[in-house]
């Protein structure tokens, strides 16, 4: 147990973190990947490759020295990377390969013996916070377990349909191989699927949200292709693999539906916000409360822009606002499926927002507002104050997005946010 003396030694090292912690990170995922190539197929090369684990992990470890004193101010943390750790198979013995890697770090980079009592403080630090992992994770594995159709580590799937949805998204419809149930879950939780990628020669995971619904006897999830051409950056292993090798028949690695965003009340009114392949929690998200709260449209004539904006309400039934951002309709995925079910349901309503508009796009038919989305700038009756809020982007986007409903007088404790990001999972 870590003493008060050891708690200010790991406070002192603060500046040093903030400082010097991504260099220590990164030393620190070098050293360990060098002497345990295994642990490889574990974590996203890609992340490896542009920094962006080693920029997270020293995030975190900054946090939790800040925070040392008092642990449980980071528990929403530490229950997102738990999630992310049982997706991965992350089991106890891990935790001592990595808090031996780590310590090694922290005396190489510091150039202090193991010996030396900061190292001690920091073997106990790390300890502490490992036990809290390992109890947390605990739980997890055990609710998979228990959970009829679910389970632990790797299932094979087939690829049994491959949908291109956009440009840049595909979906991927993947059925158990052994042909058993598949589990219940929560719309807006996600997979971790790994399979082999030729350029590196080893197997790679990687997490996606399902954009399924719960109820569908299949798991889908739509995968946007990191291409170099539009995002100025390298290529993703696992995106471009699944994009350019992978066949409908081929075999993928999946492990359970797992994942702390998720819809917390179907039967309030709730409004889904998102950007580029932000979308896919939502879609899940959609299609089930369309089936608790199915409110059909018996014409079937409603159009995209008059279910934008309409304020009419079916006695008993919640309304669904689903407002999209992306940077053009061929960048749009989904967006016919999500269409007819408008069609089809006078409760759900779409607001779409391009960046760019082609010739010929009908402003109130085709999208609905021109540039970067604004959410002040909406129909009020899009954005009701007594919704749950629930966001998914890119980090800029949630950040927008997230001050503009403050600004609208929404309560913070009613938005609900996953970012799509680069950012590792961490130890």
């Amino acid at each position: 147990m870590l003493s008060e003396k050891q708690k200010e030694q790991v406070k002192a090292t603060v500046p040093v973190l903030k400082e010097n912690g991504v260099a220590l990170t990164d030393y620190f995922y070098k050293r360990m990947l060098k002497n345990n190539p295994d642990l490889k197929e574990m974590f996203n090369m890609g992340h490896q490759r542009s920094g962006a684990q080693a920029k997270a992990l020293a995030g975190a470890v900054l946090a939790y020295a800040e925070n040392i004193d008092n642990p449980g101010v980071l528990a929403p943390v530490i229950e997102l990377i738990c999630h992310k750790h049982v997706s991965l198979n992350i089991q106890t013995p891990d935790y001592d390969t990595v808090g031996e890697n780590l310590l090694h770090s922290i005396s190489e980079v510091l150039n202090i013996s193991m010996d030396d009592e900061l190292i001690r403080a920091w073997a106990e630090a790390y300890q502490q916070l490992a036990d809290i992992f390992i109890a947390t994770e605990k739980q997890l594995y055990e609710e998979h377990k228990n959970t009829s159709g679910s389970w632990v580590g790797w299932r094979d799937f087939i690829v049994d349909r491959k949908v291109m949805e956009s440009a840049e998204i595909t979906s991927f419809y993947l059925v158990p191989k052994d042909r058993q149930a598949l589990p219940p879950y929560k719309p807006g939780q996600y997979i971790t699927l790994r399979v082999m990628v030729p350029a590196l020669g080893i197997r790679q995971p990687r997490q996606y949200s399902l954009s399924s619904s719960p109820a569908d006897n299949y798991l889908r999830i739509s995968v946007k292709r990191e291409d170099p051409r539009i995002e100025g950056q390298d290529p993703g292993y696992v995106s471009s693999t699944l994009h350019n090798a992978v066949q409908e028949g081929d075999i993928v690695e999946l492990s359970a539906p797992t994942g702390n965003f998720y819809l917390l009340n179907p039967d309030n009114t709730n409004v889904l916000i998102s950007a580029g392949v932000g979308l896919t929690p939502m879609i899940s998200m959609v299609n089930h409360l369309l089936a608790e709260h199915a409110d059909p449209n018996l014409s079937s004539a409603a159009g995209t822009g008059d279910s934008a904006i309409t304020e009419k309400q079916s006695e008993g039934k919640k309304d669904i606002y689903f407002i999209h951002a992306a940077r053009s309709s061929e960048a749009h995925a989904l967006r016919e499926e999500l269409e007819n079910l408008a069609r089809r349901n006078r409760n759900l309503h779409l607001f779409i927002a391009y960046e760019n508009v082609k010739e010929g796009e009908v402003a109130g038919k085709n999208y609905h507002m021109q540039g970067r989305l604004k959410l002040d700038e909406m129909p009020a009756a899009c954005l009701p104050k007594e919704a749950d809020y629930y966001l998914c982007g890119p980090v800029p986007f949630m950040q927008e997005q997230y001050q503009a409903l403050l600004r609208l007088g929404i309560p913070p404790e009613r938005i609900f946010s996953e970012a799509f990001t680069t950012g590792g999972v961490h130890l």
